[in-house]
């Protein structure tokens, strides 16, 4: 498992701007974006795709893509497991350690400081009313960057079926997120046979 995952992060190629990065950038990057993020791990995605597609261009869309498609089949926090595959692919085991050190302290010290004094603000209606707004605020993170990379995934009319399934049976029916994840890889492996034998 291990060496199959090294084998997919080499067959993406390294982008002539991710070469030379030094830690120090790497950590910075993924601190800004540690820090920044509201909402959790898929909140990340935003402010990812703005810092290290756009801006550093360290990845493309579709290698970023494919990187949080692995990142959500492995066991692990998002956030950190996206972290850990964007460090690895620019630095290795020094840059991916970088980049998680980066990624999980600023919400660590935040959140800790949060645990020391929320007891005695939990029930003010005014911090109450703050949370209130940032939920719809999360919501519009996360929903922003996900219709954008469907059309980096190429999810058209003739595939869009397969994310609506997916939607009705993790929402209506209660199907476990993992199933669907391994019946997508497993489709898609099969589809991908199938599609080299017909060219063949």
């Amino acid at each position: 498992m291990i060496n199959q995952f090294r084998s997919y992060l080499s067959s993406i190629s390294l982008r002539k701007e991710g070469k030379g990065e030094g830690l120090i950038s790497l950590f910075l990057t993924f601190a800004y974006i540690g820090l920044f993020t509201i909402g959790g791990g898929y909140a990340m995605i935003p402010l990812i795709q703005q810092k290290v597609v756009e801006e550093k261009g360290w990845v493309t869309e579709e290698e970023l893509v494919d990187l949080m498609a692995v990142a959500q089949s492995c066991p692990g926090i998002f956030a950190v497991n996206i972290a850990i595959f964007i460090g690895y692919k620019l630095r290795g085991v020094p840059g991916a350690l970088a980049t998680t050190l980066a990624a999980i302290t600023p919400s660590f010290v935040i959140i800790l400081l949060i645990a020391l004094i929320f007891a005695a603000f939990r029930e003010n209606k005014y911090v109450e009313s703050f949370f209130l707004g940032l939920r719809p605020a999360v919501v519009a993170l996360i929903a922003a960057p996900t219709f954008k990379m469907a059309k980096t995934a190429k999810v058209n009319l003739r595939n869009i079926w397969i994310p609506i399934l997916a939607v009705l049976l993790i929402c209506i029916y209660g199907m476990s997120p993992i199933y669907v994840v391994l019946a997508a890889g497993v489709g898609g492996y099969v589809w991908g046979q199938w599609v080299n034998k017909e060219e063949d």
